[in-house]
């Protein structure tokens, strides 16, 4: 392993993804079954994600889902990958970080997304419109000023205020800027568009205001990761996703997870077999050796600190193989 891999950070979020045939409770439990084991594989942090009505992810209420990880494990940092801002009120999310920090200190994190429902009726059903997001940065900062006691409203957030816990930047598109002016970390996807993610992270770095959360900018690179014995077993941990993408672009619902070898006998329209094609493309996958070898090179192009990995899969058992192969290139 290289000395820059060895000195980089490896961080999961798990979508708590539902699979064909098996219920949103048991991908619930699997997300926090998931984390014990990781946490022994000595990954740093383990995130979950906030979906509104999506068929195939049951993770709906990040700080709910975080509790509960946190409360299963012992050292692994635990946080939200991430709470969308403009879905809820600043107050009440500094309110559930506060209560999360004060019961598990010093192993929460915030991290934070300007994403509104995907589709007109959840984002109705929110009460919220596409607009919403442009608030980002001042909802950001009403946020982080609960923490600090500076609400100009004279309330104070307990037991948020007075707290440290670290703030994340999810950004897409605008949000590198946004991070940068607020001196925050940054985390950035996706790996199978390096030349959009470069751009970000250079526009974050140039920009990049240091404050009491950051003293300098701090990037963390996310996307898929799958390691096999073999680069075909890599590529088939990828099947599922893949094919739920393009199920959502020709289809416009996000269904749960196939198993691969149906995937693999589907007759499929050629609108639709594009789009499966391109999701299994760009990702970081192969043999412990391609992939040490591929990381070394993404490492190398972003000056990235940490790698947050987001890889989801039908077969656990080959899921959780991926990740003990990638700790092992980790910590060769």
């Amino acid at each position: 392993m290289s000395h820059l891999t060895a000195a980089t950070r490896f961080s999961v979020l798990d979508r708590s993804r539902t699979r064909e045939g098996h219920s949103n409770a048991e991908a619930l439990r699997d997300t926090v079954r998931f984390a014990q084991e990781l946490e022994g594989l000595g990954y740093h942090r383990f995130w979950v994600s906030e979906h509104h009505g999506v068929p195939g992810v049951a993770g709906s209420a990040p700080t709910v889902l975080a509790a509960a990880v946190a409360g299963a494990t012992r050292t692994i940092r635990v946080g939200t990958g991430g709470v969308m801002l403009p879905n809820h009120r600043p107050l009440v999310v500094a309110e559930q970080f506060g209560v999360l920090e004060s019961l598990f200190p010093g192993r929460i994190d915030m991290g934070l997304g300007r994403s509104v429902g995907f589709t007109d009726g959840v984002r109705k059903a929110l009460g919220r419109g596409k607009d919403d997001a442009d608030d980002f940065e001042g909802q950001l900062d009403e946020l982080l000023g609960w923490f600090r006691g500076t609400s100009p409203t004279g309330v104070h957030a307990r037991p948020a205020e007075g707290l440290t816990v670290p703030p994340f930047v999810l950004a897409m598109g605008e949000g590198a800027s946004i991070a940068a002016r607020a001196g925050l970390p940054m985390v950035i996807g996706d790996l199978r568009d390096r030349e959009r993610m470069r751009r970000g992270i250079d526009r974050y770095r140039t920009h990049f205001r240091p404050s009491p959360w950051a003293p300098e900018p701090y990037v963390v690179i996310s996307g898929s990761i799958a390691v096999s014995a073999t680069p075909e077993g890599a590529r088939r941990l990828l099947v599922p996703e893949a094919w739920s993408m393009a199920h959502s672009r020709t289809r416009g619902t996000f269904p749960p997870l196939p198993p691969a070898e149906r995937v693999e006998s589907l007759a499929m329209t050629a609108k639709e077999r594009g789009f499966y094609e391109s999701g299994l493309t760009g990702h970081i996958a192969g043999t412990e050796e391609q992939v040490a070898h591929e990381l070394e090179t993404v490492l190398k192009e972003t000056g990235a600190q940490e790698v947050l990995v987001t890889t989801s899969g039908y077969d656990r058992d080959a899921l959780l193989d991926s990740y003990r192969r990638l700790a092992s290139i980790v910590s060769d």
